[in-house]
Formats: structure tokens, C-alpha cells, sequence
């Protein structure tokens, strides 16, 4: 800075005014001071001054794996939201979903210097009574039931859930199969539970459902065995991979879709459009999830009012090829 100053003529103070955007300084002056920088090839240091101001403009993201559609679109938001804000984005993957694995990604964190962190729980992790977030660090998580201790942002599972199952009922299925996403996964747990009650409420049975892994394969492999039972004749899927797959072991055994069975996911995948038929499914809205976490951070960094809770974003269900009502309607 103060090679700058000597080149341009000018103090040292007008070099850091000019390096901030400073408007006291006239233009002809700040011409002046970028062309120095520029000569000399100087750049503003810009972690020393975020440590000067105590704001580093970079969020952390936490998250135990991108394998999944839902991490890593809600990551992808998520980025998107902060560069609009003009923030950068400071990824840490945690191997194990354990309180070390948690606890030592904030701690890395805040060796990096950010301003505050989102955690992506998607697994039942923060249910567990001795975990404790870092008091100091502004957090929001994702994918949790845990409002009751930290801001929570997450799509509706429960809704989107209820509308697949409805509709299919609504359709005249006698009742509909579920295939589930991994038993640790939170959001998985709330499709399911969702699916039960609405089976419940609407006086039908409830099949026992097929555990999946999120993956096509899973589903390829829970679809062979529903598609040997012939009273099965809607399926709602986790997720649209695993009714990927159901809809192929289907057509392996020669059952049509959706005039033998019908079939609906959830998440509304960009593929989803191009399935053999078109899949029905449940639209979730990632871009809004993303806006709302880095809107809920920005808020606590400036020391806005807020507390504990879980804001939920709706979900829609996308009506497609893969639904019709059974032989005989």
C-alpha cells in the first residue's frame, strides 16, 4: 500500500479508501491510485480486512455425502443464493455421521473464517440428546427435526408424501406400495410416516414396504418383488431413482405402466420428464430451500431477530405419464 501511495502521490489512508470503494474520493484521484495498483500489480488484501471487520463474506456447508439429489441440489441452491449476496461458499464433507465428525467440521470452519455455517443433517443425527451444536457459530440446518434448538429450513416430506399417496388413492388403487429411502435418513423416515397415516386415515391397508437405498438398483430390486404380487397396482417411491428402477423391473415382467401399475417418486429430478412413461412425482423446490437457509444465516449474522424453528417449503405434486387409474375404472 505504501508503494502505491508513492507512485500515485497520494497518502496511504486515500490507497485504502480507493481499495474499499470509499466514495470521498474523487475520481480523478481514484484513476489515479487503480492505475499505481495496477502498475505495480497490487491487490488488496482482502482477509486482512475481513479479520479487521470480523465478516469474511464465505458461509460453510457441512454434509455427510453429494451422492444423493437432495444434498447435492440443495448444495447447488445453496451456492447460487450466496454469490447473489455476494458470499462465498466453503464446503466440508463429514465421513461418519457422528458428533466428532460434526464437531471437528466446525472446527475447521472456523480455522477457515466464516460468517456462519449450514449444516445438511439428512440423517437422524441431531435427534440424539448429547449432541450440541458450537454456541458462537450462526447455524441453520437442513434436513432435521431438530427446530426446537437450531432454525431449521426443509421441504414438506410429510405434504409431498400425502399428495402422492392421495392421488393414487383418489385414482381407485385399493392401496398403495411404498419403497422406502434408508432408515437413517430423516427425510425417508418422514415419507413413510407420511404414506401409513394417509393409508390409515383413508381406511385402507397398509402394505409392508420395501426398503431401498436411494439408488435405481434399490428400487430394481424392491420392483421384482412387488411386480410377483398381482394385487399390487400402485407404488409410491422415495425418491424418482428408486422408482426408476421399480418401473424397469416392471417392464421386465411384462406389467405395463401404468395399465398394470402405477407409479410416483419424489423429487422432480430434470430426467423425470424422460422416463418410459413420464413419472409422476413430487416436486420439491431446491432453489427456495437454498434462499431460505442463506436468507436465515444473513439474518443471524446481522443480529436480526429470530429463534429456533422449522420453516418448511411446500412441495407440489407434477402429474405425468406414470399414474392412471387400475383395469376396470
Amino acid at each position: 500500500m505504501a508503494d502505491v501511495a508513492r507512485l500515485a502521490g497520494v497518502s496511504s489512508q486515500t490507497v485504502s479508501r480507493v481499495s474499499t470503494g470509499h466514495p470521498s474520493v474523487v475520481e480523478s484521484t481514484r484513476q489515479q491510485v487503480l492505475a499505481a495498483m495496477q502498475e505495480l500489480g497490487y491487490r488488496p488484501n482482502s482477509a486482512a480486512r475481513a479479520l479487521k471487520r470480523g465478516e469474511f463474506r464465505t458461509l460453510g456447508v457441512i454434509l455427510f455425502t453429494l451422492a444423493t439429489t437432495g444434498n447435492s441440489r440443495t448444495v447447488e441452491a445453496i451456492l447460487a443464493q450466496a454469490a447473489q449476496e455476494g458470499y462465498a461458499i466453503t464446503l466440508i464433507p463429514v465421513a461418519m455421521p457422528t458428533q466428532d465428525g460434526v464437531l471437528g467440521a466446525f472446527t475447521r470452519l472456523g480455522e477457515l473464517a466464516v460468517d456462519g455455517v449450514v449444516v445438511i443433517m439428512e440423517v437422524h443425527l441431531l435427534d440424539a440428546a448429547n449432541l450440541e451444536l458450537p454456541p458462537n457459530m450462526q447455524v441453520v440446518v437442513v434436513d432435521s427435526d431438530a427446530g426446537e434448538r437450531y432454525p431449521v429450513v426443509d421441504t414438506d416430506q410429510a405434504d409431498g408424501a400425502r399428495q402422492a399417496t392421495r392421488h393414487l388413492l383418489e385414482l381407485g388403487h385399493e392401496t398403495v406400495w411404498h419403497v422406502s429411502g434408508p432408515i437413517e435418513s430423516f427425510a425417508a423416515g418422514r415419507r413413510t410416516q407420511a404414506w401409513r397415516e394417509t393409508l390409515e386415515a383413508a381406511g385402507k391397508a397398509v402394505p409392508p414396504p420395501q426398503l431401498g437405498d436411494w439408488t435405481a438398483e434399490s428400487g430394481y430390486q424392491a420392483g421384482l418383488v412387488l411386480a410377483r404380487n398381482p394385487g399390487c397396482t400402485a407404488i409410491f417411491a422415495a425418491n424418482d431413482q428408486m422408482a426408476l428402477g421399480v418401473m424397469r423391473a416392471f417392464h421386465e415382467q411384462g406389467r405395463s405402466i401404468p395399465g398394470d401399475v402405477s407409479v410416483v417418486g419424489f423429487d422432480d429430478i430434470p430426467d423425470a420428464h424422460a422416463f418410459f412413461p413420464p413419472l409422476t412425482t413430487v416436486h420439491q423446490d431446491f432453489a427456495e430451500v437454498g434462499r431460505r437457509c442463506v436468507e436465515g444465516l444473513l439474518r443471524q449474522i446481522r443480529n436480526e431477530p429470530g429463534s429456533p424453528g422449522t420453516d418448511l417449503v411446500p412441495t407440489r405434486l407434477v402429474l405425468r405419464g406414470s399414474t392412471a387409474a387400475p383395469r376396470g375404472r
